[in-house]
């Protein structure tokens, strides 16, 4: 019997939960608008775009070709790949990274730069790429390419029989990669619904205000109403029978 009590109450609770909800949908949907207009235009005015550009290496080691130059096996692009771990690693040190800043004179420290720069391999093939991030699309081209300049002989001087070339340089990006403002206006939208969504249950699930006979027979079916005690101070002609506010 309790067990049965219980299930009823939590059926109870959550369709008051639902109907709480759909009565303020409309508040609702005005404050996820409100919000969402707000963090666009935080992402618009606050946020400083971010531009990348990006350059290409191949990995070149005579060590991985037949005697007659043929196409590369599976195998020789396995140690290829293998390879571009070695060059990611080398090309993220402090000292190539120090290289390039003071070959470029940007006003950042190691720590800072090496935030900027991003290395990944192509597909597992002997390709990676090296993308450079910065306020400034010019800045971003202009790093990323002194990586190229400076990367081939520093993997030259460091792996024997090992090189690298640049397949393409960067360009100016004409294109910001951040701020998202589609996502800034959607994480609004849904933040602003889902809280002002879970305030409004949680004002009308602690509302215990008895407001009129309907709220009596929902909370209490199995109790009567034996009578009504008028609101003497409504301010209409049909104040008799009607439930007040703390005595307004």
């Amino acid at each position: 019997m309790n067990s049965e009590k219980d299930n009823k109450e939590v059926e109870i609770d959550l369709g008051e939960m639902f109907r709480s909800l759909w009565n303020h949908a409309p508040a609702i949907l005005i404050v996820g608008i409100i919000c969402a207009l707000a963090l666009f235009m935080f992402a618009q005015f606050l946020v400083t775009p971010k531009y990348e550009a990006s350059t290409l290496f191949y990995v070149n080691n005579s060590n991985i070709y037949t005697n007659n130059n043929s196409t590369i096996s599976t195998g020789e692009l396995s140690a290829a790949s293998e390879l571009v771990d070695v060059y990611i690693a080398i090309l993220e040190s402090r000292s190539n990274l120090d290289q390039v800043l003071s070959q470029t004179g940007a006003p950042y420290t190691y720590e800072q730069f090496s935030k900027m720069v991003d290395a990944k391999a192509v597909n597992s093939t002997g390709l990676f790429r090296v993308t450079v991030r910065s306020e400034s699309p010019e800045e971003a081209r202009t790093l990323a390419n002194a990586i190229a300049d400076v990367l081939p002989e520093r993997i030259t001087d460091t792996v024997t029989n090992s090189s690298v070339e640049v397949v393409d340089y960067a360009v100016t990006p004409r294109t910001r990669v951040s701020p998202n403002y589609l996502k800034y206006t959607a994480v609004g939208l849904l933040a602003g619904i889902l809280i002002s969504g879970a305030l409004f249950v949680f004002r009308d699930m602690k509302d215990d205000i008895i407001r009129g006979e309907d709220y009596l027979l929902k909370a209490y079916s199995d109790v009567p109403i034996i009578g009504v005690i008028p609101d003497i101070n409504a301010k209409t002609s049909r104040g008799y029978g009607y439930y007040g506010k703390g005595g307004k």
